[in-house]
């Protein structure tokens, strides 16, 4: 089963007010809602005014072009369908190859991809609890998408505190229209969210609906004393997300905590994932060869051994299928499939994954199995160096320059929730919404 961040709630009343009850009422059942401020911003969040119109894909992972449902939440056809898609808390798609949103026809559409969505709100309520918000804070959102993360905020910290730096003006448009009918006061301007905002900064708390490689060093400066940031930090990979906490001293020093997680959002516009979709069937048909092993296949919720090998043993995907874990190099034609009996794997191609798995695990081990890790943002723009703590034993690792990853004006694709390599999830959907590197123009 796919973990997409979905609250399951998909069949409640058709009050939306209701809906509202029921998904705060399943946020804290599960454990991801304690914030009392934000409890109430979600109650009176009226998604259905953000989100007006979702498309449902039709067509399978595969499909080339893809086939779409375009569903109208003023329809009265299709409205039970858009509020469950509403209220579920996944993501929501909202826009495909950076289409204008304001003359959209309902129905089927074939072709395109998406560029935009709404976060799956998971990640979005564990990002601004982490941020700890309050009343009177000025408040950034970088790539606010259609504006949930910016319009909650902006309940706690009131109006004329929030704005959001949306890269795609249709998009920016479009969502400063609709929260403007929510009278929170919020600011949404065009441009490239790697630059932030100067002009209204700075910021006692920024947010990053998009994932980057490393901090731009103009998060960083425009972070006030005592602000927080909040990041997804990107790898090659969807299966190990990280979530990087910025904190600035009273007296000016930027500190960051690295930690792995089950959710994170979507990289920057330009940035590619790594897919194992093409190999499933070559990996069905032929697991590989088995041999002796010391590693057991570590917990899923390992997150900092996961996180570490994401950096230390780059080019691997997660491929969990079934209850049965792949672990696949796509660049070197080369996969791992723990078992069939204990103490044994199987591996298969010109790398042995698997083995590079065994040595991060036994560096990980030794250094203490670290949860956290520290980034050192001390050198302005120059390499942000993460490590697991002082010794000899300690890991260690330079995150990628932003510039490598995607160009330098690049700004985001829209965020899906959580990023694991199973079932029909995001790791399918990655070849399919991500759409092919391309330089950032006006905004469009």
């Amino acid at each position: 089963m796919t973990d997409s961040g979905s609250t399951g709630l998909s069949g409640a009343s058709a009050d939306p007010s209701s809906r509202r009850a029921a998904l705060v009422r399943s946020l804290e059942a599960e454990g991801e809602l304690s914030d009392p401020r934000l409890r109430d911003a979600l109650l009176r969040l009226r998604r259905e005014v953000l989100l007006p119109h979702a498309y449902v894909r039709v067509s399978g992972p595969a499909a080339d072009p893809i086939d779409w449902r375009l569903l109208d939440g003023g329809h009265p056809d299709d409205r039970e369908e858009w509020l469950d898609l509403v209220y579920d808390g996944d993501s929501v798609l909202l826009q495909r190859d950076g289409e204008p949103l304001d003359a959209l026809g309902r129905g089927p559409v074939t072709g395109g991809h998406m560029t935009s969505m709404s976060t799956g709100l998971l990640a979005t309520v564990k990002a601004l609890e982490t941020l700890r918000i309050e009343p009177g804070q000025r408040f950034l959102d970088l790539g606010p998408g259609p504006g949930i993360s910016l319009a909650l905020a902006a309940a706690v910290v009131g109006p004329g505190r929030a704005f959001g730096v949306e890269r795609d003006r249709h998009m920016a448009a479009f969502a400063q229209r609709n929260l403007d009918r929510l009278g929170l006061g919020v600011q949404v301007v065009t441009g490239d969210a790697i630059d932030g905002h100067p002009a209204s900064g700075p910021y006692d708390r920024v947010h990053s609906g998009f994932g980057v490689p490393s901090v731009p060093a103009a998060w960083i400066d425009q972070l006030a004393p005592g602000g927080r940031l909040v990041t997804t930090l990107a790898t090659r990979t969807p299966s190990w997300p990280g979530q990087l906490l910025v904190t600035r001293t009273p007296r000016g020093r930027a500190e960051a905590v690295l930690q792995g997680g089950q959710r994170g959002t979507r990289p920057l516009l330009g940035y590619r994932w790594l897919t194992s979709v093409h190999h499933r069937p070559r990996i069905e048909a032929d697991p590989g060869r088995p041999r002796a092993t010391r590693l057991a296949p570590p917990d899923r919720d390992a997150y900092g051994f996961w996180l570490a090998a994401a950096y230390l043993a780059e080019g691997l995907v997660w491929d969990f299928q079934e209850g049965v874990m792949r672990i696949v190099a796509p660049d070197d034609d080369s996969w791992a499939v723990p078992g069939p009996g204990e103490g044994t794997v199987r591996v298969r191609g010109r790398r042995d994954v698997w083995a590079d798995l065994e040595a991060v695990h036994e560096r990980w081990e030794r250094a203490g199995r670290p949860d956290a890790y520290q980034v050192d943002l001390s050198d302005g723009g120059g390499p942000q160096h993460v490590t697991s703590g002082g010794g000899a034993r300690a890991l260690e690792w330079t995150l990628p320059a932003l510039a490598t990853a995607a160009p330098a004006s690049s700004a985001h694709a829209r965020s899906l929730p959580e990023q694991h390599g199973e079932g029909a999830g995001p790791v399918e959907q990655a070849e399919s919404i991500v759409p092919p590197m391309r330089r950032a123009g006006g905004g469009a």
